[in-house]
């Protein structure tokens, strides 16, 4: 659930991006993008829930230190790549007011 989860979030964030580069209105893509992330976590915290409470340690001790860190990293990357397009408007409306 969590890998169609994530490749949900993964292609709502390029629309996202798209959609901002194109000049439409892009704030539904960059809130389904950010819900899918999240989504994708408690999606990945419920599988490794039911590692625990299987007491399957040897999936938990081969997989979880080597996700927690790809997680990190990719909901961090998500978050940017999905706040990108309102850091680019905010620095544009500056430097037409600067001018």
């Amino acid at each position: 659930m969590w890998l169609i989860l994530g490749l949900i979030a993964i292609v709502v964030t390029f629309i996202n991006l798209y959609m901002y580069f194109t000049g439409k209105d892009y704030k539904l893509a960059m809130a389904l993008g950010l819900s899918f992330t999240a989504l994708t976590l408690n999606a990945e915290h419920s599988l490794v829930s039911n590692w625990v409470k299987a007491e399957d340690w040897g999936a938990l001790l081969d997989v979880v230190p080597t996700m927690d860190r790809a997680l990190w990293f990719l909901t961090i990357v998500s978050i940017l790549l999905n706040i990108t397009p309102i850091l680019l408007e905010l620095k544009n409306r500056l430097s037409l007011k600067n001018q």
